[in-house]
């Protein structure tokens, strides 16, 4: 698929590290099951093994892959980021469903050793009394899901109350694009007033280098003049500064932002420019910095200074919210230009065409190429241009001469005047539109996705005729924002597909999909705790989790559809699933926790996106596990007593139950 190992792919595949090894424990965990319940032999206990989770192990490959699937279908920079998760999590996970349908049960076959029935409450030492302990709380929860269930209808009000906080929580969420990365560097864009000199602007740039290499985050700093990511010109600054390794700035306040804050208030005391420390954006092709990039239009034709009185009124207006900060135009400000009025009749009269003056003008403030003389055994260009003290003034314009079409010189004051004006350095255009730049970030505590809405707001205040666009990150955040309900949708909808096809019952996929929300709730809380933001590595972990979470109900739904096959009753049947598929739920859950906690924890260089995706993660897989396991019972007896199967579907799963041999000690 041509993708490289980078960050994104890195994330998926510490993802999947926790989530491979789920096949290989449920198929291990069932044949230690059988073998000391019932005293079999490796061999004997792994064949019944196979026979009673195969199924289990397909139809959790099926969810887990069938989750991702969506997320290849994307357009765009959010296509790309999500398809290398997909891409990374679907081929692994077949690997590993594969691995548990192969390997493992030749390695359990072949490496475990024969035991008595019982052997794991007669072990001593830690792992007995691990075992005793966990056989204790397994029975307690089985004692509390046999309360719950012949009441189940009842809990369903909970589950009710747990969607409608998962809702709230969800739009109270902050959102965003990306998380601001600490990329160990920092970008001081200066601007100075219109038509200062490089020599200001380089007395400025040393008083910035001044104040930056003071600070103990600070390596290096390298500066240009003349160039500034609002524009060229010589007012125009751009600093490059190179911050110290991760491991050297360990302690609180001495990330990049940090600095860029403190450093926008140490730098603010220089009067002579506009100083502003910016980190570098998430992805270096969509933008110069971090923040939002918002576009002012004109789209009524009203003019510039009409776009420049609305852009001034909306910076007004941003500078005294509270939700936003740094709010700047990005580009270079309307300066003093000389204009030169040529009396056209004059011009004609003396019969001087509009092209000579043209080339005259342009040959001596700009330059003209020649042709080349050899030199030294080198050829050599001839330019010619008017000397530097014969074009400082209005003047020197006008002394000009242009010849005629008889060939006669005639000055360009003859026919030309000269007039000092305030013009546009630069002319932007978004969409067709005249536009005006405007950049600027969200307050400390606000997200980038509460900037722009605010921005929004505060561009509806102005006239009639004025609209705006956003571009760079931006843009990407809204077309990811408006695309995340879509993208869940698809991901529960194709695991209910998958589900139904693979069952072929209707019934049991809903008992699944009931668990979503109870591991979409801890996604959500862990995130708010931890203040961060609804974004693109949000998404995935939550699309992770509504794999995950299918997962843990498929374990135990797989046995109540087999028991109630044999015929069980239908609380009987989901009490004894619950009971036998507690140990391997918690085991595989505890597997992917501690895989993805390096993620939750970690620093130095990409940790904000690895602390966003592992947080999520983490408290999805919580939450799903601790409420799954008392939920998944309720609904499928809730959904089995409503939804009867038909007598073919009675056939089919009796026939399945037969051959998986499932059976629960009373």
């Amino acid at each position: 698929m041509g993708f490289s190992i980078n960050v994104l792919t890195m994330f998926g595949m510490v993802l999947v590290i926790g989530i491979v090894v789920d096949d290989a424990i449920v198929v291990v965990e069932n044949v230690e099951r059988i073998m000391s319940e019932e005293g079999l032999p490796p061999l004997e206990a792994t064949r019944k093994a196979m026979g009673q989770i195969s199924g289990a192990i397909i139809g959790v490959t099926v969810v887990l892959i069938s989750v991702f699937v969506p997320l290849a279908f994307f357009s765009g920079s959010v296509g790309n980021i999500y398809r290398q998760f997909a891409a990374v999590m679907g081929v692994s996970i077949a690997f590993s469903a594969f691995m548990a349908l192969s390997l493992t049960p030749a390695l359990c076959a072949t490496l475990l050793k024969p035991v008595e029935a019982g052997h794991h409450h007669a072990k001593t030492g830690f792992f007995g009394w691990f075992n005793r302990g966990f056989s204790r709380t397994a029975k307690g929860y089985e004692g509390v899901v046999a309360r719950i269930l012949p009441r189940a209808a009842r809990y369903l009000v909970i589950y009710v109350a747990i969607v409608a906080g998962a809702a709230v929580v969800y739009l109270r969420l902050p959102t965003s694009f990306l998380p601001n990365e600490d990329q160990g560097t920092l970008l001081v864009n200066v601007q100075l007033p219109p038509g200062a000199t490089q020599a200001r602007a380089l007395d400025v740039m040393q008083q910035v280098e001044g104040f930056m290499l003071k600070q103990p985050e600070v390596q290096s700093m390298v500066s240009v003049l003349g160039f500034s990511f609002s524009g060229q010109g010589q007012n125009a600054a751009l600093a490059f500064v190179t911050l110290k390794d991760w491991h050297e700035r360990k302690a609180p306040g001495t990330s990049a932002q940090d600095l860029a804050g403190r450093a926008f208030g140490g730098l603010s005391g220089i009067r002579d420019a506009f100083i502003f420390p910016l980190s570098p954006p998430s992805i270096p092709e969509l933008g110069s910095s971090s923040g939002f990039a918002f576009r002012l239009q004109d789209r009524a034709g009203l003019g510039r200074d009409a776009l420049l009185a609305a852009r001034n009124q909306l910076l007004g207006a941003a500078s005294k919210s509270p939700i936003l900060t740094q709010v700047r135009p990005d580009g270079l400000e309307d300066a003093p230009q000389l204009q030169l009025d040529i009396d056209r009749d004059k011009a004609n009269a003396l019969g001087v065409s509009f092209d000579a003056i043209n080339a005259v003008i342009s040959t001596a403030l700009g330059s003209a190429y020649v042709n080349d003389f050899p030199s030294a055994g080198r050829l050599q260009r001839v330019v010619v241009q008017a000397d530097a003290p014969a074009r400082m003034q209005p003047d020197d314009l006008l002394r000009l001469s242009v010849a005629n079409n008889k060939g006669q010189a005639v000055p360009l004051s003859a026919f030309a005047s000269t007039r000092w004006i305030t013009g546009p350095m630069q002319t932007v255009r978004y969409n067709g539109y005249p536009s005006m730049r405007i950049s600027g970030s969200a307050a400390p505590g606000q997200s980038t996705g509460a900037a722009m809405m605010e921005m929004e707001r505060l561009a509806t205040q102005l006239p009639q005729g004025f609209g705006f666009e956003w571009t760079g990150l931006s843009r990407e955040e809204k077309i990811a924002g408006s695309q995340a309900i879509v993208l869940y949708a698809f991901a529960i909808l194709s695991v209910f597909l998958c589900l139904a096809a693979l069952y072929e019952s209707w019934s049991i996929p809903l008992a699944v999909i009931l668990v979503v929300p109870l591991g979409v709730l801890g996604v959500l809380l862990a995130t708010l705790t931890r203040g961060y933001a609804n974004d693109i590595y949000f998404q995935v972990g939550l699309i992770t989790i509504i794999g995950l979470s299918a997962k843990n109900a498929i374990l135990i739904i797989e046995f109540a559809k087999d028991l109630q096959a044999q015929g069980k009753g239908v609380i009987e049947a989901a009490l004894a699933a619950a009971h036998l598929r507690f140990r391997p739920i918690v085991m595989t859950s505890m597997a992917f926790t501690l895989g993805v906690l390096p993620l939750a924890i970690s620093t130095g260089a990409g940790s904000a996106s690895q602390r966003a995706i592992g947080t999520g993660v983490i408290g999805g897989i919580l939450s799903g596990t601790a409420l799954a396991v008392l939920f998944v019972p309720i609904f499928f007896v809730v959904v089995r007593g409503l939804f009867k199967d038909s007598p073919r579907q009675q056939q089919v799963h009796a026939e399945q139950a037969a051959h998986m041999g499932v059976h629960s000690d009373d």
